[in-house]
């Protein structure tokens, strides 16, 4: 399809941009009651001719379809702010999700943002332990849940939540107790009308857990304010137009189908497909023609999982209208960007961000040539560089293609304003003005930034600084590797020796001659420091459900160590 590109021009765009003036795009609460995230993406809408619009479109396990207009949208959510009323919420209380891609779940968020309390979305596939952890240092007062996943996971640890004050149960019609209610008796009691409440841009509105390397998940929370992040990068990045159908497979336990596949979408006016089963290749693809999709946002993940099936979509599938597919969560590789132009017909678009900055940082915009295996340039009104950074110092980089710690300037709307109750550890995020990501990066001399690794990930071996991602890029390269992660091993000669743990596509053997193959294929590439002295071929790699590829959680296994916060596991 060739619709223009809502960010034709990157320079000039970014020289004139302000965040003031992508205010004006959205509406604010009437007579200047502030701004809420919640209004911006249902109630102008259905105020206005967008009112019969499908907002969401939710597509059961049975492949049964059940639209929502922002009409029938902004009523639930009255009714769900509503409940939250009668069951005493005020402003800044916690309520959690603990739910699968049902219409529940969504409203709840919306609902809770209506009521200016503070939405917290959990995995449904946690177990009794993360989801304890999450509602404990959250304070949460109210969990969403199932009945089943209730009995299973939540049930035993009520004791050791005193706080919680209410368990709201989706699929039963009676209250078993005053502080476990049935949902939909709630629902049909309380009214559809709802006056969303003055709102402080910077009130409370999102909390999303993200894990540490060791100790408990980190709770980084977000304002009203993000909203402006969510609304921008939605037509800048993701392009939408006004008749799009557009589609993110992340579950919105993680930022990013919070981010983009709720608030983004809805901001901007466009059909919002939601699918509750998990990742199905040929189901996925069907949705894609089915649905007449035109934006697509998925995760390394599922692109390398394609990727394994070798057949090219675009010749099987009516895609016509696919305009742009998008990732996030694990930098793709080269080799995954050019794959998208022969499955596709087009480049898949990789961005960067982080559950810290609530929204899409760096991006591959539509309109740029894209360079494979990059992050792309800055979001407009983001000031990104590279920096030397010690415990005394902080020093910017302008040389090209130095690396060095990727730095944000603070000023972007969604940046997080707190760890929850962990003060100390958010100002130990931020050197003066800007904030330090953990990840390292290099800047071309075009201003496209590529990402290195995690700062804890990088490898010293033989006086080399080593980016895991360069050398897993290399091994990808190879035809019979499907995924590949590469960590730093103890060695008393070199310091650390470069180990990759490879998955092999179908149909190529696991063997020594297989190793010798793509170790030498490796040195060719890389050169015989930095291509890995170690392969171990393994069925499958630890992965977060966010896409992101657990170095250090291959590392604590090889070495025997304490393996740290693993609830966010994509086999859990």
């Amino acid at each position: 399809m060739s619709l223009t590109p809502n960010l034709a021009d990157y320079a000039s765009f970014t020289s004139s941009f302000s965040w003031e003036k992508e205010k004006s795009g959205l509406s604010g609460l009437p007579n200047g009651q502030g701004l809420n995230i919640a209004h911006e993406a249902i109630d102008r809408h259905a105020a206005g001719p967008l009112k019969e619009k499908v907002s969401f479109r939710f597509i059961q396990q049975d492949r049964s379809v059940m639209d929502c207009s922002y009409h029938d949208f902004m009523e639930l959510t009255n009714r769900f702010a509503n409940v939250l009323g009668e069951i005493g919420i005020t402003k800044g209380d916690r309520v959690f999700s603990f739910l699968g891609r049902i219409p529940e779940l969504y409203f709840t968020a919306f609902g809770t943002l209506k009521k200016v309390a503070v939405f917290c979305p959990l995995f449904n596939v946690f177990g009794p332990e993360p989801i304890f952890q999450r509602i404990s240092r959250g304070d949460g007062k109210v969990l969403v849940t199932t009945k089943d996943l209730f009995e299973k996971k939540v049930r035993q640890l009520l004791e050791r939540l005193p706080e919680l004050k209410c368990v709201l149960l989706t699929d039963t019609d009676k209250d078993e107790s005053e502080r476990i209610r049935s949902l939909p008796r709630l629902m049909e009691q309380a009214s559809d009308e709802f006056t969303v409440p003055p709102t402080d841009p910077e009130d409370p509105a999102l909390l999303h857990f993200t894990s540490g390397t060791t100790g408990l998940p980190k709770g980084a929370l977000h304002v009203h304010q993000a909203v402006l992040v969510h609304y921008a990068t939605g037509k800048y990045v993701l392009d939408f137009h006004p008749d799009d159908i557009y589609w993110c497979t992340a579950d919105p336990g993680w930022v990013t189908g919070t981010s983009y596949g709720i608030i983004s979408p809805l901001v901007n006016g466009v059909t919002n497909i939601v699918d509750e089963e998990e990742f199905d290749a040929t189901r996925w693809y069907s949705i894609l023609e089915e649905q007449k999709v035109n934006v697509w946002y998925t995760a390394p993940t599922a692109i390398r999982r394609l990727m394994r099936m070798n057949i090219i979509p675009k010749e099987q599938y009516k895609l016509e209208n696919l305009r742009l597919v998008l990732s996030v969560g694990e930098p793709l590789n080269p080799e995954a960007v050019t794959w998208g132009e022969k499955a596709f017909g087009m480049p898949i678009l990789d961005n960067w961000w982080q559950t810290e900055t609530g929204g899409i940082m760096i991006a591959n915009f539509r309109s740029m040539p894209v360079r494979p295996g990059s992050m792309g340039k800055p979001l407009p009104g983001v000031e990104a560089a590279i920096a030397e950074v010690t415990e005394e110092d902080f020093n910017i980089i302008t040389e090209p293609d130095k690396g060095g710690h990727l730095v944000l300037k603070r000023g972007w709307p969604s940046m997080f304003r707190t760890y929850l109750h962990d003060e100390e550890r958010y100002h130990k995020s931020f050197k003066g003005d800007w904030y330090i990501t953990g990840d390292l990066a290099k800047r071309d001399a075009d201003g496209y930034f590529w990402f290195v690794g995690r700062a804890d990930d990088i490898i010293k071996t033989s006086g080399h600084m080593v980016g895991p991602f360069e050398v897993e890029s290399a091994l990808m390269a190879h035809p019979a590797v499907a995924e590949a992660a590469v960590i730093g091993k103890p060695d008393q000669m070199i310091g650390e020796l470069v180990k990759a743990f490879i998955v092999l596509k179908p149909h190529y053997n696991a063997d020594d001659q297989q190793k010798q193959d793509i170790t030498g294929f490796a040195r060719k590439k890389l050169g015989p420091a930095v291509a890995p002295k170690e392969i171990s071929f393994v069925e499958s790699l630890p992965k977060t459900r966010s896409g992101k590829i657990l170095r250090r959680l291959l590392k604590a296994r090889e070495l025997g160590l304490p393996e740290g916060d693993t609830s966010t596991l994509e086999q859990a």
